[in-house]
Order: C-alpha cells, then structure tokens, then sequence
C-alpha cells in the first residue's frame, strides 16, 4: 500500500508518485504496441496472455473506485492522471505535453504509433478531434477558470500520418462566459486538420 493518501500531496509525494507508475504506463503503452503488431505464433500468444492476466490480478488487488479524477496536491497544482490525452498513468494517451507560450498560446510535439490508427498507416480522424478538443481547451482555459467545449468543428485537409506531429491552439477572441479558439495538428509537410471551437465557463467558475 501507498503510505500516503492522493490528496493534498507534496511536491515530494508527487514526484514519488510519478516513479512508481510512469514506469509501468510506460510499459503498458509498449504492451499496446506489441499486441498491435506482433505476429507471434499461437504458444508464444497464449503464455503472453497469462503473463498479461497474473499482472493483471496483482493490480486489481489495490486500486481506485472509479476512475482516478482530477486530484490537487497541496499548492494546488492538478493531477489529471487518468486523462486520455495527457495523462500520466493513462497508457492510451499518447501523451501529449502541453507547453503554453508567453501569449497564451499552447503546442505539444508528439507521436503516435499503431495504437491510433484509422485509415492504413494514417491516424484515426476521432484521435485527431479528441487531441484538438483538448488542446484547443487548454489555450481557452486560464489556470484559474477552466472553461469547457461547447462546440467544436473539425476540417481535415488530408490524412495525418501516423508518427512525429505537432499541434497548437491560440484565443481568437473572448466573449462573455465564451471563449473561441481555433488550432492545427501539423507534420513535417504542413497543416493536415484544422479546428474552430467555443469554450464556456461553467456556471460553477463564475465569480
């Protein structure tokens, strides 16, 4: 057992945290990969299968209720951990790191392997608009007032193909509780989809 509770943790604890499960998220992402890909014969599956299953066992034997949330450590900092596109012990995010520019603006440089394959050796357009909605929020989203997709629309300029991407997102302008944003997921020969959406204040962030 953790001797220490997920809330209201330490800068300590936190990082502690990260070396216990990054490692392991980092595995199960690699496992994802090679069960995509592997062409190993029907033994060779089966005794992968049983390892799979007996960690699989030692996991469940202390976990969460529900899923693991947006939790705060002791100065305020978020933890959004289980998150599917940025979360740490998330092994179906890619993940991204979201960096912010002094502008506001935010970027992340990225890959993405079979695991978010749509049509062959491309990525999935719902990947594409899942990454997009999330980055778009982050630019729409001051630390202190999250603000939550309302609307997005999504237009693909042509097919994103599957390895080192880069997306960003900018405010295009502010209207009440609505703030607009618009961004692009790009590789090396340019834009391949673009993105508009309306990100509102919830009524609970409202001062």
């Amino acid at each position: 057992m953790l001797d220490f509770t997920l809330e209201d943790l330490s800068a300590e604890d936190v990082e502690r945290l990260r070396t216990v499960y990054r490692p392991l998220t980092e595995s199960v992402r690699a496992l994802i990969d090679a069960t995509i890909r592997s062409e190993a014969g029907a033994d060779a599956v089966a005794t992968a299968k049983a390892h799979i299953d007996a960690a699989t066992t030692i996991l469940r034997r202390q976990q969460l209720d529900g899923p693991f949330g947006v939790r705060f450590t002791a100065e305020g900092d978020r933890m959004p951990w289980g998150n599917a596109v940025i979360g740490l012990r998330n092994p179906i995010a890619p993940p991204l790191a979201v960096q912010r520019n002094a502008d506001g603006s935010v970027f992340a440089d990225f890959v993405l392997g079979a695991a978010y394959e749509g049509p062959p050796g491309h990525v999935h357009g719902g990947v594409a608009a899942l990454l997009l909605d999330h980055v778009l929020g982050e630019s729409a989203s001051p630390a202190t007032s999250p603000r939550l997709t309302g609307t997005i629309s999504v237009r693909y300029l042509r097919p994103t193909p599957l390895g080192a991407l880069h997306i960003e997102a900018a405010v295009v302008r502010t209207e009440g509780v609505k703030t607009f944003a618009a961004g692009l997921i790009a590789d090396a020969d340019g834009p391949t989809v673009q993105a508009e959406g309306v990100f509102i204040r919830p009524k609970w962030a409202r001062g």
